[in-house]
Order: structure tokens, then C-alpha cells, then sequence
């Protein structure tokens, strides 16, 4: 598992999650939904794929949904929806597009329009009445003593965009800007599509989606576009086909829900309700010529960006795409000249997927006969991909990993100075600019985290573009004393590819204060659910590389840190021998890690608990527990302690 890339995935979502919930969405949702599938595939546990995103914005009163706004299980593809379609085996699929703008929840009280909630955090959202009632497709009374829930998708439609919002990236952005406005201004050019409604306190009101439907038209509601298909292949054809006129739809989609015409309150209840789906539609590709490889350089880490030709890809001109790393240019076989598929992954810049005519076929051939060369000589004349071999800032050797090119000197500068540039960033010390940094730095006035709080105000006051009154404000701002979590402190050290989220799943298996963290070796970190090898030898490594500068940073005493919440195995131990009746050993091991424990594959002094149900055998496991004292427990009762 490449368990940089996932932490790179998580910084990823994480960002765009949060300006997506703020009104100001950085990239589409193809490109979004391709980079939550990357990490679902590589980390499919990941805490950023299992919570749900909050779109709070301060100023609006916070109320609770009627039924949870979850997130929907997402088919990229029409094998993934076959596989998900097979399971349930439905007889009638309720097929509807899946409206791409802001969720809304309209709650009714007696027929009347009582509040209009965003989806927040999926249970509590941010009440936006006031603006709902401007918006198109909104009805304020129902002419009934009716009460419940309306969803509905908040949309702009692409002329108002064209005519009125052109400044805005797309009609997304803008209908999230404006439905959020304090003053409501621009809501009346806000159109709400309704998709679902429910019952307070009568789950049997509906008994399937198509009444749904026909309850919200009856009422004066706009509804999602809505067809009943019984196969499969149906779906996946009238995909295909809905993807072929979505330009010349009024409002944007980027799929279709699918889902079960049986309606069940208990799985709509659901984080991620389990029948229906989000049958989302190809991403966009194109081709180009890969002319030359640019080396980005943060931190110690060396990333390859390729330079291609021109071109048009979901909407924008591309002319620079990512090559994540070494290992990727090599497996490719990417020449400087190769013809390159594109597509837009999500990330800052597209990202090239390979070489146009290894993947169309090529490689297919030469499998089938391994005769077949996979480069044609064109190709084979080409420039080769030139990977830097020396750090232009120390002029050491760089270490080529694979999956990473790197500087591993610890005293090079440009690694000291990113390691400033970061803790700044996770603290966020306002006034500290990165030329700021970048000045002290240089003159040798900072050389590490902790060097910030010996800073003065009139030693700041005497650098370019500073003034005594900016320097007093920076002063105050690094000295305002701070509690951090643990997690936090230790990404604000720049250990590569570590991040909050990274640290929180170690902190929360019971390695829940700084000396327990420095204590642990590679073989008990990795053994940390969702931890692999590659990511606990970087936390060990990177532990006591930075063990003198965290040190410290907390002898200033501007900052501390605040205590760690146990999970209930939190440094607890097991080790499992033997077969178990009521739980296969994965998913009693899988369990032991979600509560904070570890596993181990070998009985020590150190272990908490040996889990089996023969206690008599003459295994090796067993001889060494009663050697060592260690606790021999069976199934039932592990699965009293599990739950």
C-alpha cells in the first residue's frame, strides 16, 4: 500500500471538502469523486472516507435534520454498479439524475414551511430559511396539515451563470456563495429541485419512491428527472445516454441515483444507505505530448510535473499534469515526445494515467504474444525522462524510492525552512508570510520551530516591509499560548506524509502521549489498524529526527499539549490461536483495531490477552502464555470485551 499517496489523498479531500462546504468548491465533482475513489480502493477504512463532511457557516442558527443527510455509496463504473445491483437483486430500479448543486432539507410543520436546513455535518445543519424563501421551486405552504421533510437540490440554472454569475467558477460555486448570503441577496435566481420527502413519525406513510414522486408533484414541487427500469442493463444504457445530452440540460448532473422503489426509513437512516447508489458518470480524457518533466520540490520530496501539450479537458485549458513520482514515470515507460492519456484526477493539476498506446491495446497484444514489442521504435528514439539524482539546494545525493525521490539530508536547508513554513501553517500564525519566514530564515535568525518564540519586536520592526506595529501584531501572535492536540503538534513537524488524521488512528490505539509515541517501535505502530509498515517506520524515523526541535518548542511553554480521549482497547493487546466459531479471525482482528487495540502475531510479556478455545492444546502460543503469565481468555469471552 503506497501509504504517502494516501496521506496525500487525505490532505486532498480533507481541503476541498472544506471549500466545497463553504461555497467556494476548488474543482468539479468528476474530479472530486475520482480522488474519494482512489482512497476508497487504497484505505477503504480511511476516516476521511468514513465520516461525513460539515458545511457549517457561521451566522445561521444550527437545527437537527428530520432523517440524517448521509452519504450515498458511489459506482464509477457499470461493473461496480453490476456488483452493487447483483447483491440486492431488486426488482424495480428507481432511477433518477443526480442533481449537482447544495442539498437542502425543508421541514413542514402542519403544511407551512417551519425551517430550510443545509446539509451541515449530515445531523445538524445550518438553518437558511430566510433565503430559501426566495428561491425558485420552494413551497412555503403545502395546503394540508401535513409534517415532514422535502430534500431537494439547490441549483443555478447555466444561463442565470452565463448571464448574471460569469465571475464564479461554475454554477455550483455560485448558487453555494449566494444560498449562504446573510442578507439573502441573489436567491431568487436559486431553483430547488426536490428528489425525497418522509413522514414525522410515520415511517409506513410511503411505501415506495414512486409515491414519493407523485406526492411532491401533486404538492407544486419540481422534481428530479425520474424513470422505473427492471434490468440492469437498462440502467447502464440509459446512463450512457443521459451523459450524452447533460450539456444541453438547463442544470448540471454528474450521474445518476439509483435506487430501490421499496422504501426503507431504517436504511435512509443510514451514514450511506445501502439501496441505492450514485451511478456516477465516465471522467473525461483526452490526449497530448508529454514534452518535458518538471521537478517540484517541497520539503525534502521531489515530484515530477509533466509539461504537455494544450489541451481542453472538462472545461479548462491543460498544460501541466501530475507524475506523482518516479515509479510511475518507469512503469509508463514514458518517453520525453510519448503520446499521453489525461484526465483530470481531482488534484491541483490533471494527472497523466499512461502512455496512449500502452493502455489502447498495445500492452493486450504483446500479453497474448510476447513477441509483440510494447514500444514501437518511434518511441524507442525518444528522450528518456531524466530523474534528478543531486539536491540542488545541499548538493547531496538524492534517494530514489519509488514511490519517492527525496533529499535524506536532515540539515538541509530547504527541509529546515519547510519544517518552519509548516508549523506556521498548522498553528496558524497570522502575520508570518512566507517571505517573513523566508528572510529570517536566510539570515540565520530561525533555524528551527522553537527559534520563533526568542523573536522581539523591535529586532522584527528593523526587516524589509515589516514596521513596528506589524511586528508587535506577529510577536502576538506566535506568543498567544496554545493547546494542541497531540496529533496536531506532531504534523506540525513536517514529518513526510504524516498528517492529523494519520497520527489521531495511533494516538487513539493507545499511543496517547508523546513518550508512548517515542517509546513504540516500527512493529508495534504498524500493527496499528490502518497502519501499514511504510507509514510506522516514517513516524519512528521522523519521531527522533525532530525529537530535539519538538522538545523544544514545548520548553517555551507557549504551547501544550492537551490529553488524548482512549478508545476502549486503547493499549490493550491480543493474539489469536486456533479457529474461532462465531467470528472469522479477520474480523475479530479487524475489530480488536477499531477499539484502539493491537494484534499481535506472537505471545509475549507484554501481551494482554490470548484469545482461544482450546486452552489445553500444546501449541506453541499456549506453552509461552502460561510461561509468561500472560491471560488466556476464549470466544465468549472476547466477545464480551469486544461487545
Amino acid at each position: 500500500m503506497d501509504d504517502s499517496r494516501i496521506a496525500e489523498l487525505e490532505r486532498l479531500i480533507s481541503g476541498y471538502q472544506a471549500s466545497y462546504y463553504n461555497g467556494e468548491a476548488e474543482i468539479a465533482d468528476a474530479e472530486f469523486d475520482a480522488l474519494w475513489d482512489e482512497l476508497k480502493r487504497l484505505a477503504p477504512d480511511n476516516p476521511v472516507i468514513t465520516r461525513v463532511g460539515a458545511d457549517s457557516a457561521d451566522g445561521f442558527a444550527k437545527e437537527r435534520h428530520l432523517i440524517p443527510m448521509g452519504s450515498q455509496e458511489k459506482a464509477a463504473n457499470a461493473s461496480e454498479f453490476r456488483e452493487w445491483a447483483g447483491k440486492l437483486a431488486l426488482p424495480l430500479f428507481i432511477v433518477q439524475y443526480k442533481l449537482d448543486g447544495a442539498s437542502l432539507e425543508l421541514q413542514y410543520k402542519n403544511g407551512r414551511l417551519a425551517r430550510a436546513l443545509t446539509r451541515g455535518d449530515g445531523v445538524i445543519g445550518d438553518d437558511i430559511s430566510a433565503n430559501a424563501r426566495k428561491m425558485k421551486g420552494v413551497v412555503c405552504d403545502l395546503k394540508t396539515d401535513w409534517s415532514g421533510g422535502v430534500r431537494g437540490e439547490v441549483l443555478m440554472s447555466h444561463e442565470v451563470w452565463r448571464t448574471k454569475y460569469p465571475d464564479k467558477a461554475n454554477c455550483r460555486n455560485a448558487a453555494n456563495g449566494l444560498m449562504r448570503k446573510k442578507d439573502g441577496q441573489g436567491c431568487e435566481d436559486l431553483m430547488l429541485i426536490a428528489y425525497d420527502v418522509s413522514t414525522s413519525g410515520d415511517d409506513s406513510y410511503f411505501a415506495a419512491e414512486t409515491e414519493k414522486m407523485a406526492w411532491l408533484r401533486e404538492r407544486g414541487f419540481t422534481v428530479s428527472e425520474t424513470v422505473a427500469l427492471t434490468e440492469v442493463e437498462d440502467v447502464i444504457r440509459y446512463r450512457a445516454l443521459v451523459a450524452e445530452k447533460r450539456m444541453s440540460l438547463p442544470f448540471d448532473i454528474d450521474g445518476l441515483v439509483v435506487k430501490d422503489d421499496k422504501t426503507d426509513m431504517e436504511d435512509l437512516r443510514r451514514a450511506r444507505p445501502e439501496r441505492q447508489i450514485a451511478f456516477k458518470f465516465e471522467l473525461e480524457q483526452a490526449l497530448s505530448v508529454l514534452r518535458q518533466v518538471e521537478w517540484s520540490e517541497s520539503g525534502s520530496t521531489y515530484t515530477p510535473i509533466g509539461i504537455i501539450d494544450p489541451v481542453r479537458l472538462a472545461g479548462t485549458t491543460v498544460k501541466r499534469a501530475n507524475l506523482c513520482n518516479p515509479d510511475m514515470i518507469r512503469g509508463m515507460r514514458l518517453r520525453l515526445g510519448s503520446t499521453v492519456i489525461v484526465v483530470k484526477r481531482g488534484e491541483i493539476i490533471p494527472k497523466i494515467e499512461g502512455r496512449a498506446d500502452y493502455m489502447n491495446g498495445q500492452a493486450a497484444e504483446a500479453a497474448e504474444d510476447p513477441g509483440t514489442p510494447l514500444f514501437n521504435d518511434a518511441d524507442a528514439r525518444l528522450p528518456p525522462v531524466v530523474i534528478p539524482s543531486v539536491c540542488g539546494t545541499c548538493g547531496a545525493a538524492l534517494v530514489d524510492a519509488g514511490t519517492r525521490l527525496y533529499c535524506p539530508n536532515t540539515a538541509c536547508s530547504k527541509r529546515l525552512l519547510h519544517r518552519i513554513k509548516k508549523w506556521v501553517d498548522v498553528l496558524d500564525i497570522r502575520e508570518a508570510g512566507n517571505k517573513t519566514l523566508e528572510q529570517l530564515f536566510n539570515k540565520g535568525r530561525i533555524k528551527r520551530a522553537a527559534d520563533l518564540y526568542t523573536l522581539g519586536v523591535q529586532e522584527l520592526a528593523a526587516f524589509e516591509r515589516m514596521g513596528e506595529l506589524s511586528a508587535s501584531k506577529l510577536i502576538h501572535n506566535i506568543r498567544s499560548p496554545r493547546t494542541l492536540s497531540l496529533a496536531d503538534f506532531i504534523a506540525g513537524f513536517d514529518i513526510e506524509g504524516i498528517g492529523s488524521l494519520t497520527m489521531e488512528n495511533i494516538i487513539t490505539a493507545g499511543y496517547n502521549s508523546l513518550e508512548k509515541l517515542r517509546a513504540a517501535s516500527v512493529e508495534d505502530l504498524s500493527s496499528v489498524f490502518r497502519t501499514g509498515e511504510i507509514t510506522a517506520r516514517t513516524i519512528v524515523e521522523g519521531l527522533k529526527e525532530t525529537a530535539d526541535d519538538m522538545d523544544a518548542v514545548l520548553k517555551t511553554g507557549f504551547i501544550k499539549l492537551a490529553s488524548a480521549v482512549q478508545l476502549p482497547l486503547a493499549g490493550k493487546s491480543f493474539c489469536f490461536t486456533g479457529e474461532l466459531n462465531t467470528i472469522k479471525r479477520g474480523a475479530a482482528e479487524t475489530r480488536v483495531k477499531e477499539l484502539g487495540g493491537v494484534v499481535k502475531q506472537a505471545v509475549t510479556r507484554s501481551l494482554s490477552y490470548l484469545v482461544t478455545n482450546k486452552p489445553e492444546s500444546g501449541s506453541s502460543k499456549n506453552k509461552n502464555a502460561v510461561k509468561f503469565g500472560v491471560p488466556v481468555i476464549g470466544e465468549d469471552e472476547f466477545l464480551k470485551i469486544i461487545g
